[in-house]
């Protein structure tokens, strides 16, 4: 069918992509305790919310304003994480994307590809566009694409090992073709080509690898970045699809999202980036517009599955997560915001397959835990979290939930992400953990092959099942959400039986802008794309 298309430095990607993970896992709560909507009152799902006309045609100049959900220290995509939360946008801007994700009709478009095509999801013939040029002036080719590839898929950046374990040969076939065979059907391949494997650079970039230029083909150029503070890039006048509307954006760091956020309220910024449970569930009531897309397990929890933790018994497991309520938790930590839910797949995704989640269930759990103390276990668990408020909220609400169904529970606080990233994925040193894993639509397959996959280097609690990785392979060459309830509805059943860890909810994330900003394009993993963009007067 066709597509509707014509050990330290090796650890450096993976813990830094790691650390954004569990930094946003204790943003729930927003600063203000405002009023609160219901469980199940918000709708989540994937669209453009309060989408406005322009009155009038587009006008060239100005610089866009955008906070910042977190700082990207290098644009490098193999570093810093190429989604919209963690300097995604800013890396789009400049490097561009081969295809964009257009959630209206659940399909990947062209972007600085030509065309994307296949006839058996096998075998990928990607056409380039003729007379495209990276910022240094050198020719934007089969050669540079493929390179760029090759460098990013023998990293830890998002979806690098998927891809390279997927992709059996990547070749250049003349100037402006390349052509990639996989080692089987996967009709959502596009996808990963919307963010970091489809961000490519020139040569020039990454040619020193002491010394990392940003250089892309994009809408825009790099030109300055001051740490903490902002990365300014400028309207590249040469790019393929005319000159951009904006003379330039400054992605700023302004703190909290809600921080961000009330400075778009008070004209400081023209863009903000919204992931906190408490404030998406207001924007989500507002009337700015904004991209909503919609993240299973926007929160959730993590057990160590390894030899040596007691998290390691499935019992233990179990007992954790039938003693969890989601609706408490959030009720700690987020004023009752968000949808809880223990779900993999939250009901408000095309994906979901329409079964029950696990119940709350202590009585349960106190026999399973009667259960692994006669076997010997001494009862005591670890729950790892940070010393801010919102982080202790969540881990002082868990610790009442086990020890009312017989845990020994001990708060195990650090100051900072990087001492939590360090216990996790370096040191695996921990029994329970939070965590945001943040499943999109148009990734399902892929983050929870991260996730759940046996070999993933991301996957928190070291949890390995091969008939887990048989049925998330069987995803892979599902491209219908409806055509994949059979094998999710499976997927769900073993994700409660064996427990490697419990959803605490699923929710929004969210790029928000001001009335007089139009032309944003939305994309996959939270991107939004400037290219057409520009500030009414």
């Amino acid at each position: 069918m066709k597509t509707p298309i014509s050990r330290r430095v090796r650890w450096t990607g993976v813990l830094a992509a790691s650390a954004l993970i569990l930094a946003g896992c204790a943003d729930t709560s927003s600063d203000d305790g405002g009023d609160v909507s219901a469980p199940g009152s918000v709708d989540y799902s994937t669209r453009m919310i309060n989408a406005n006309e322009a009155s009038g045609d587009p006008v060239t100049g100005g610089t866009l304003r955008v906070s910042e959900y977190s700082e990207a220290r290098t644009l490098d995509p193999t570093t810093t994480y190429p989604t919209g939360s963690t300097g995604g946008n800013i890396e789009a801007a400049v490097y561009d994307t081969l295809m964009r994700y257009d959630h209206e009709s659940d399909t990947f478009v062209p972007q600085l590809a030509e065309s994307l095509e296949t006839d058996d999801n096998i075998t990928w013939t990607l056409k380039l566009r003729e007379g495209v040029k990276f910022h240094d002036g050198t020719p934007f080719d089969a050669d540079a694409v493929v390179a760029s590839i090759n460098r990013y898929i023998n990293t830890y950046g998002l979806h690098a090992m998927l891809t390279k374990s997927q992709i059996k040969k990547l070749e250049a076939v003349d100037p402006q073709t390349v052509q990639i065979e996989m080692q089987s059907a996967w009709p959502r391949f596009p996808n990963v080509l919307t963010s970091g494997v489809g961000m490519i650079l020139a040569p020039a970039a990454y040619k020193d690898p002491q010394s990392f230029k940003p250089i892309g083909a994009g809408p825009f150029k790099f030109e300055s970045y001051k740490p903490a503070e902002t990365t300014k890039v400028v309207a590249n006048e040469d790019y393929w699809d005319g000159r951009p509307y904006l003379d330039a954006i400054e992605f700023n760091i302004l703190g909290t999202d809600r921080t961000g956020y009330e400075s778009l309220q008070s004209g400081g910024v023209d863009v903000s980036f919204v992931r906190g449970t408490e404030l998406a569930d207001e924007v989500l009531k507002g009337d700015l517009p904004a991209m909503d897309n919609y993240a299973s397990m926007a929160n959730n929890l993590w057990f160590n599955t390894r030899e040596g933790s007691p998290t390691a018994d499935k019992r233990v497991r179990q007992a954790l997560a039938l003693a969890f309520d989601p609706k408490i938790f959030l009720d700690r930590t987020a004023n009752g915001a968000g949808d809880p839910s223990k779900l993999l797949i939250g009901a408000d995704s095309a994906w979901a397959p329409g079964v029950d989640p696990m119940p709350t269930d202590t009585e349960a759990a106190k026999k399973l835990v009667e259960e692994a103390k006669a076997d010997g276990f001494d009862g005591k668990v670890r729950v790892l979290a940070r010393t801010d408020q919102a982080s202790q909220a969540g881990a002082v609400a868990m610790q009442g939930m086990f020890e009312a169904v017989g845990f020994d529970v001990k708060l195990d606080l650090v100051a900072n992400v990087a001492d939590q990233v360090q216990k996790i994925y370096v040191d695996h040193d921990f029994d329970i953990a939070t965590a945001a894993t943040s499943m999109h639509d148009e990734a399902v397959f892929a983050r929870l092959t991260s996730a759940l996959g046996s070999t993933s280097a991301v996957n928190v609690g070291g949890y390995a099942n091969p008939e887990m990785d048989k049925l998330i392979s069987e995803l892979q060459a599902i491209e219908d959400p409806t055509d994949a309830k059979e094998v999710l509805t499976k997927i769900e059943a073993l994700w409660a039986e064996d427990a490697p860890g419990v959803a605490i909810n699923s929710g929004a994330m969210l790029n928000v802008w001001n009335e007089n900003v139009h032309g944003i394009k939305p994309s996959g993993e939270t991107i939004v794309l400037f290219d057409k963009a520009w500030i009414q007067k």
